[in-house]
């Protein structure tokens, strides 16, 4: 049985650019808030705000060391996208083919 929409799902946290960066951002290495907030640029509030969002769909991990606490991406959720993106995979690429024999019968112009 397929899952109801939540503000939990993996789908709902990535559906969001803000979201997204953050996510591209720890994907390169674990990082704090201030780190996360002078990369993006964004406000510290709205940083807190989208990695909550990201923790309750399971793709940020949250550490504390001392004061601080630091973010890493937790990426085996994103598993669910990808599968789902595949079911369109072999259509988009005859969208892609199509286009591209539309394209040869062009030529230089």
């Amino acid at each position: 049985m397929p899952r109801l929409p939540s503000d939990g799902t993996v789908f709902h946290a990535i559906a969001c650019p803000t979201r997204r960066a953050l996510l591209d951002a720890l994907a390169n290495g674990e990082r704090n808030v201030s780190a996360l907030v002078d990369e993006l640029d964004v406000t510290q509030s709205a940083v807190s705000q989208q990695l909550t969002i990201l923790k309750s769909a399971n793709l940020v991990e949250e550490r504390r060391e001392g004061r601080f606490r630091f973010y890493r991406l937790r990426a085996g959720p994103l598993a669910e996208v990808h599968s789902w993106m595949q079911r369109y995979r072999e259509h988009v690429e005859r969208e892609l083919d199509a286009l591209g024999r539309v394209l040869d019968t062009l030529g230089d112009a």
